[in-house]
């Protein structure tokens, strides 16, 4: 909400709204950070988004030992029959910001050709839109940084993709991984998918030649994304949802009077960053168009 003071107003709170509805509808990779995007208005920490809780302590799996002098007899006050005991000790873990942005535009009463409160509005939501730009760019680098294995999409045709949708689906079978399962792949290779033999109403796919729509593809959810939203030489990235988390801070959003113009600047400035477990990497593999198949990234 708008404070009362007429040189300065700020918007904080709306372009916090914004921003989140936003990221709901435009960001490609929305189902990596649970559906949504952590935005914080009137942040005063510069350095770090939060911490979490962090443990390394492997779990033990041990046995109990019913002796006849594990707790009892020449055992009795000195011996256990649960084993050794592990302590189990959290540390906090900084989660930083990692980049930032801002907002620098003017509004003159005498050009702008419409309402000033109008003007504001529309402008602070088509920024939050371009901001979901901004996070779509940062956010599949983050994918692609953080992935924990590498296939190769050895050919980019039929053979190629199903030797490839093999690969990831004994990949998160054998590693035990459990959640929904999504592909985001570039349109050359969700093209092939959707024109697969493979992908016919005979075997009961979900693929629509017509409408070139597929929900699942061995067990992925199939998702088209644009060819920027990829690392160089990075066709797709297959994860299961929910596993990270999007933030961003807001420093500033507001206007204020100028002493150039008549009008107003408007003006904002925050920071942002994207958070996931060390553990959860491992449910997450980038797909590259050749070399490196089948490591650990």
């Amino acid at each position: 909400m708008a404070t009362n003071n007429k040189s300065v107003r700020t918007y904080e709170l709306e372009f916090k709204q914004l921003l989140e509805g936003a990221f709901r509808t435009r960001a490609y990779f929305a189902d990596f950070f649970g559906g949504g995007i952590e935005a914080l208005d009137g942040v005063e920490n510069n350095e770090n988004a939060f911490y979490v809780k962090t443990s390394d302590i492997p779990v033990v799996v041990g046995t109990y030992d019913t002796g006849e002098n594990v707790a009892f007899g020449t055992g009795t006050a000195n011996s256990t029959r649960f084993g050794e005991r592990t302590e189990i000790v959290y540390s906090n873990t900084p989660v930083p910001y990692t980049w930032d942005w801002a907002i620098h535009e003017g509004i003159d009463r005498h050009t702008v050709n419409n309402n000033l409160d109008f003007a504001i509005a529309d402008r602070l939501d088509l920024q939050a839109q371009a901001k979901i730009r901004q996070f779509n760019a940062n956010h599949g680098k983050f994918i692609s940084d953080s992935a924990g294995h590498t296939e190769e999409l050895a050919t980019l045709d039929g053979d190629g993709v199903l030797a490839l949708f093999n690969k990831l689906s004994n990949y998160f079978v054998n590693n035990e991984v459990i959640g929904t399962k999504v592909a985001k792949v570039k349109p050359e290779l969700y093209n092939v998918i959707i024109d697969m033999p493979q992908t016919t109403v005979e075997k009961h796919s979900s693929a629509n030649i017509d409408e070139n729509t597929i929900v699942k593809f061995k067990g992925f959810e199939i998702q088209e994304v644009p060819d920027a939203q990829f690392a160089e030489g990075e066709t797709a990235y297959a994860y299961v949802k929910d596993i990270g988390k999007a933030f961003t801070g807001i420093n500033t959003a507001r206007t204020i009077e100028s002493e150039d113009f008549d009008g107003v600047a408007l003006q904002g400035a925050g920071k942002a960053g994207e958070f996931v477990l060390e553990a959860n990497k491992a449910a997450i593999v980038k797909v590259t168009s050749g070399g490196g198949g089948g490591v650990e990234g």
